[in-house]
């Protein structure tokens, strides 16, 4: 079934990821998941990692391991920045296996309460996410 459809861009800190007329954006927000269709109300929104995905058609859909970020919907038009966007089949699974090892350690050995443990508590959640989006 079509659906009307709206522009979508995906920002990271280097640059554009994705700009494109979609039927439904699908990812999910600090209170939990959210789908957004065109004419959806506006919204404001923290995000989590998540596999973003993005519907060109029901059958034809664009896929991101999305870190964390916002969504912006107004005017009929989304706007997703986030701090990484990867495509699956980009992801270097062993790079990220590094990386969450890493940052398990790092929560390991900081101290309880502070910016240190927050941050590497954060990537753990990014990395695990990350892995878990399939190729």
């Amino acid at each position: 079934m079509a659906r009307t459809k709206f522009p979508v861009e995906v920002l990271t800190p280097e640059g554009e990821v994705f700009s494109e007329e979609v039927e439904m954006l699908s990812t999910r927000t600090s209170v939990g998941s959210i789908g957004v269709l065109a004419n959806h109300e506006p919204v404001l929104a923290m995000l989590e990692p998540t596999e973003l995905r993005l519907y060109r058609s029901d059958s034809d859909i664009v896929r991101f391991a999305q870190a964390e970020g916002y969504l912006q919907f107004a005017d009929n038009q989304a706007l997703v920045l986030v701090e990484e966007a990867i495509a699956p089949e980009s992801l270097d699974r062993e790079t990220f296996q590094t990386r969450l090892s890493d940052a398990r350690k790092a929560a390991d050995s900081a101290e309880e309460g502070t910016e240190q443990q927050a941050r590497a508590l954060r990537d753990i959640r990014r990395y695990e996410t990350f892995l878990a989006v399939e190729q």
